[in-house]
């Protein structure tokens, strides 16, 4: 008898969960690009959260943690690591900044909430940027549009 071989669960575990907004990509599919990232920075386990937030929400969130006014795009936070290893972090994206900034860039608002997928989990493996004028042309900020390139915007033309 054969002894039948269950599928080894995934170590790079995202869960996506939408707190009341209306997001415009499958929620599945930003879940994978966000597995797809830390496979990319060769991370072998991972328990990550990303939740779209109402801009009321990212407001809240915005001034208890971060003590800025207003709704932002994307928040971290980068819990560390379990006793074995594993990267823990909270994501909390705003859809309707995003919409705002995929305007004001001239990109799609998919492609936006996307470059927020992987800038969050980004910050949630470590990677920091600058708050100045050098941000858009740091080390993070560089990476983050290279794996944008190659997981989202040349596999989005394919389908």
């Amino acid at each position: 008898m054969t002894k039948a071989r269950l599928p080894r669960p995934e170590p790079r575990a995202v869960a996506v969960a939408c707190d009341g907004v209306r997001v415009p990509v499958a929620t599945e599919k930003l879940a994978e690009l966000s597995r797809q990232v830390l496979r990319a920075l060769r991370v072998p386990r991972a328990m990550l959260s990303i939740t779209f937030v109402s801009a009321r929400t990212s407001a809240m969130l915005n001034r208890k943690h971060l003590g800025h006014t207003g709704p932002t795009d994307v928040i971290t936070f980068a819990l560390g690591a379990d006793p074995s290893g594993a990267v823990i972090g909270d994501i909390y994206i705003c859809p309707d900044v995003a919409r705002a900034q995929a305007l004001t860039h001239g990109v799609g608002v998919r492609e936006e909430i996307a470059r927020l997928v992987v800038h969050g989990t980004l910050h949630a493996c470590g990677w920091e940027h600058p708050e100045d004028e050098t941000r858009m042309s740091s080390p993070m900020w560089r990476r983050q549009e290279r794996l944008l390139r190659r997981l989202w915007i040349t596999q989005s033309h394919r389908a």
